[in-house]
């Protein structure tokens, strides 16, 4: 008997300026009943407001059909309103990334875990989890093996992974590996898609190359290996698609089309 599929989310980034009720209309048009709420300066939930929007904002969806999984929050990790906010909401994790800035890696991981740990108190207060998302880049962690070195010695109920498969594809590494690596860290995955577009022509100095975000079927991470594998560690958990597109106008249409590539990979796995 196959296994049902994963719930699946959708980031709500690229509808920042849709009101709420327009915003879960349009995610129920686009085939999911899932969210990925961002609450940063400009959205429909603003950090200042936390405590008053944010449980407003998660009742209001739900009365129209829509569920909100988790926040990405642009607040202090120490900031206690982040968490009884969510906690007051019934949201049970917040997904963060940690930009390298001029540092070195190792003191760029030193302070992501001074950060995390002071959050710790309040994870298990409000018994709401920080997923640590990889990166590529100037990102701490970039792949499994940060992600690893960064997580092992945390309770994955408080500090736990979100796998980007084509942030780690970007840095070359594979997907196999990965989720042996983090099957036991995991709370979210990540879907996207991209690869490296070179900008410079042949004649240049040096190469040039820029990330180009394309759909699930053209990129660098095999959406197939992924989804197998998944289905080998017998993860249980969601599957969030963050609805990244370099072709901005088109993401309507690209969603659509990368929801129906995942559930047909699934079927066919």
């Amino acid at each position: 008997m196959r296994r049902a599929l994963n719930e699946l989310a959708i980031f709500t980034k690229p509808w920042k300026n849709l009101p709420l009720p327009e915003l879960a209309a349009h995610i129920k048009s686009l085939g999911f009943d899932l969210i990925e709420l961002p609450v940063r300066p400009g959205f429909q939930v603003e950090p200042e407001t936390i405590e008053r929007d944010l449980p407003a904002a998660v009742k209001l969806l739900a009365e129209h059909g829509i569920r909100v999984l988790n926040v990405t929050a642009a607040l202090p990790f120490d900031d206690e309103r982040l968490y009884s906010a969510c906690a007051a909401a019934g949201i049970k994790m917040n997904r963060v990334m940690f930009w390298q800035n001029d540092m070195d890696y190792w003191t760029a991981e030193a302070q992501a875990r001074r950060r995390l740990d002071s959050a710790l108190p309040f994870c298990e207060r409000y018994d709401v989890r920080i997923g640590v998302q990889n990166h590529s880049g100037k990102f701490v962690p970039v792949n499994e093996m940060g992600a690893y070195h960064l997580l092992k010695n945390y309770d994955p109920r408080y500090v736990a992974a979100v796998w980007d498969p084509a942030h780690n594809a970007l840095e070359g590494m594979d997907s196999d590996a990965a989720l042996d690596i983090l099957a036991p860290y995991l709370c979210v995955v990540n879907l996207k898609n991209a690869y490296w577009r070179r900008v410079t022509g042949p004649e240049a100095a040096a190469a040039e190359w820029k990330i180009y975000w394309t759909s699930g079927a053209q990129g660098r991470a095999s959406w197939s290996r992924v989804i197998a594998k998944l289905k080998a560690i017998d993860y249980q958990g969601p599957i969030c698609f963050s609805a990244e597109y370099s072709d901005e106008e088109r993401v309507d249409e690209l969603i659509v089309r990368d929801l129906a590539f995942a559930r047909r990979l699934w079927a066919e796995q």
